[in-house]
């Protein structure tokens, strides 16, 4: 079966979910500042933490236990990323989470993983994932580089006046191809797209 080893591409509202970050190394780090684009509902788990993070920890109040993790930490949460080195405590938190019914994401394993992060590109109320299914993400972020190069610099001005727009138009097809006109307009005026 050709879908066995892949990874649906969802949007998932963070709004109302509670993030459980174990681990306070670089690793957890970078992790902790993806999600932070998404939502400021974290708690982190660590012995000991960077002081990278712990500059994160104070900007945006998120709550923090300076202690190894416990069994049944978890229980509460609705997304944990585990970011720690140790393997047998990536399997331990996933077998743990079936029981609660928690998403996993541990960090380069990917067999104790319900996601993966992928890499992100955020500009407003743009977002882009880019995903190799785990085979490269070394590939992931050169291609992300690489398409941060070809957005426009007023991308989220253009959106922000396209939501806006949506927002004060009567639903219907008038709007849907009032819409469609401007976005291809706007995609004509850029020059990768004029040839």
């Amino acid at each position: 079966m050709p879908y066995q080893d892949s990874y649906f591409p969802i949007f998932l509202s963070l709004e109302n979910r509670k993030v459980l970050l174990v681990g306070g190394g670089e690793v957890a780090y970078n992790k902790l500042l993806k999600l932070l684009d998404f939502t400021k509902d974290i708690k982190v788990i660590a012995p000991k933490i960077s002081l990278k993070i712990q500059k994160l920890l104070k900007k945006y109040s998120l709550d923090f236990e300076k202690r190894e993790y416990q069994e049944a930490d978890i229980k509460s949460f609705d997304l944990v990323v585990v970011a720690v080195d140790d393997i047998s405590l990536q399997e331990q938190i996933f077998k743990e989470a079936k029981r609660y019914k928690v998403l996993v994401n541990s960090v380069d394993s990917k067999k104790f993983c319900d996601f993966l992060f992928g890499s992100i590109i955020k500009r407003g109320d743009l977002t882009i994932l880019i995903g190799t299914n785990g085979a490269s993400p070394a590939f992931s972020r050169y291609l992300k580089n690489y398409i941060k190069k070809l957005l426009p610099n007023d991308l989220e001005s253009f959106l922000k006046e396209l939501k806006s727009l949506r927002a004060s138009l009567p639903k219907g097809t008038k709007r849907m191809k009032l819409l469609e006109q401007k976005v291809k307009n706007y995609f004509l005026s850029i020059d990768t797209f004029k040839n």
